[in-house]
């Protein structure tokens, strides 16, 4: 089962010096870097340490996360955060509990006593509503629907249709692609009833750089998203 590791930066330098040394390379067979448009010095720190890295040809967190996927030859996909948020030890169980047949697997934040330490009142309100609202509209039982620190078997990009916009309209095109995409993966996995499962991991708090997330506008284009999924994707 071939791994490849991916990892979203922009402007993340700071994070990356201080978590990119604790992931070792046995973990992984493929690590892809894809970036926003740094201008911090993050791309320069990752070519000077020899690190594979590529600037997304379209804006948006979701369009890059599906560029870097383009690019992945592994069976299995794991997206890690590289601003502090992911710790890299939890790597390796990941990979163990995606070997026992799982298609998706998430490091949540609220199971078993993890805890994030990067929330505050509104984030951490909004998490929970979310994954609430996922669970009680799509018959989910996530304890995190919203992290991004997860595994999924490569080929299920296809099978969620994640790869084809076709049923949104130009407008949602470009409202949906600024977003990340892993509350539409734990959507459709709850619907297309495939087989997900959760380990338990702590959020750090991020390390330098700004927080990327814009509650309202992001929070809007979730609710909208969680809620048409409920009519519009079979």
């Amino acid at each position: 089962m071939k791994v490849s590791l991916i990892l979203p930066t922009y402007n993340e330098v700071e994070g990356m010096k201080a978590i990119m040394p604790e992931i070792d390379k046995s973990w992984y067979d493929e690590l892809i870097i894809v970036d926003g448009g740094s201008t911090d010095g993050t791309i320069e720190y990752a070519q000077e340490k020899g690190y594979p890295i590529f600037v997304q040809k379209k804006k948006g967190l979701r369009q890059g996360l599906m560029e870097a996927c383009e690019k992945a030859t592994g069976d299995i996909i794991i997206e890690f955060s590289p601003d502090g948020n992911s710790i890299a030890e939890k790597i390796p169980p990941l990979i163990e509990k995606m070997k026992e047949g799982y298609d998706m697997v998430i490091v949540s934040r609220y199971a078993d006593g993890a805890k994030s330490y990067d929330d505050d009142v509104i984030t951490s309100f909004g998490n929970w509503m979310f994954t609430n609202l996922i669970n009680l509209v799509h018959g989910a039982h996530y304890t995190d629907a919203m992290v991004m620190f997860r595994a999924f078997k490569k080929d299920i990009i296809k099978t969620l249709d994640l790869d084809n916009d076709v049923h949104y309209s130009y407008v949602e095109r470009l409202f949906f692609t600024k977003i990340s995409w892993e509350p539409l993966l734990s959507v459709r996995c709850a619907k297309k009833k495939l087989k997900y499962t959760e380990i338990p991991g702590d959020e750090p708090p991020r390390i330098g750089g700004e927080r990327k997330l814009q509650i309202v506008r992001w929070g809007s284009a979730y609710l909208t998203q969680v809620l048409r999924e409920k009519v519009y994707w079979q």
